[in-house]
């Protein structure tokens, strides 16, 4: 029986939604939606606590406290009016170094805040205290997913930074079929773009820069630990989305051999750099001007 225009229709549809609704199925886009988020809910928790420690130096210039949450909880807790603070309750918060902040207090040029005004810090403080909880439920979720999904990946790198290198691919089979040279620059983008217009110099990694490696490693072998996570990476995501074995191991012992190696060469005499720059950023003779680009007229306008 010949299938008529509208059946076709409807099959095509069916087969489409069928496709859509297994590719959701797997939570790899829960997981990149959930790293997004988590990123800037982060970025704007930064922002506010920033925002409150200014506002607070205000009353307290002299406080000292590392600890984003703490620092809030102390703005809550005391606030109001510090001075009234007593050694108990500062014992019972600082511990041992509360005899130091009960000094800080007494001797601060801080006035105390009006009822009013307090009123408004305090709802911002609770609001970033909000957001903490939510970054740590967060946290949590992926904590629990990403192993499950990536169970090679995240053994190599943090479960957070293969979270952030799923949402940059874009799936897991994007990831997979990724060359490992294009997954050292996942996040590097605008770097990349801007060395091949312009001839400025090439990125070395884009959010590989967050490993601990990377980040401890000597400047000039920056981008050769990150090369090497790449490389390994790459076999890992394939392993994850094809094959479904566990090599993370073996992948890990490699990377440990790998890095030895690196750093026995950073103790060697370094050698010059052998970049030089581009066409367009090459220093001309003295005295000439740089001519219009050849895109644009003698107005200016393209």
């Amino acid at each position: 029986m010949v299938e008529t225009q509208e059946e076709k229709r409807s099959r095509i549809i069916g087969l489409a939604k069928e496709a859509v609704s297994k590719a959701y199925s797997t939570g790899e886009h829960s997981i990149a939606q959930a790293i997004n988020a988590y990123n800037e809910i982060e970025k704007t928790r930064n922002l506010l606590h920033e925002r409150i420690e200014e506002w607070y130096g205000i009353y307290f210039p002299e406080l000292m406290i590392p600890s984003a949450e703490k620092y809030t909880r102390f703005v809550l807790m005391v606030g109001a009016n510090k001075k009234q603070a007593s050694e108990d309750s500062l014992r019972e918060f600082f511990g041992d170094g509360s005899s130091g902040m009960l000094e800080r207090i007494k001797q601060s040029i801080g006035a105390e805040p009006e009822g009013i005004e307090f009123k408004a810090l305090s709802t911002v403080a609770n609001a970033e205290l909000e957001l903490m909880n939510t970054e740590k439920e967060i946290d949590a979720y992926l904590k629990e997913s990403v192993p499950k999904l990536m169970p090679n990946v995240s053994y190599l790198v943090d479960y957070k930074l293969a979270a952030e290198l799923l949402s940059k691919a874009g799936s897991l089979n994007k990831l997979a079929m990724m060359p490992s040279g294009t997954l050292q620059l996942l996040g590097a983008e605008k770097a990349l773009f801007r060395h091949l217009r312009s001839g400025s110099k090439p990125p070395k990694y884009g959010v590989l820069f967050k490993l601990k490696e990377v980040t401890e490693a000597d400047r000039r072998s920056k981008g050769r630990v990150a090369r090497l996570f790449a490389t390994k990476l790459s076999i890992a995501a394939r392993a994850d989305a094809i094959t479904k074995r566990f090599i993370g191991k073996e992948l890990r012992e490699q990377i440990d051999k790998s890095l030895a190696k690196i750093r026995e060469k950073e103790k060697l005499p370094r050698k010059p750099s052998q970049w030089t720059p581009g066409p367009r950023r090459q220093q001309r003779p003295q005295g000439q001007q740089q001519g219009r680009p050849r895109w644009q007229d003698r107005r200016g306008r393209r």
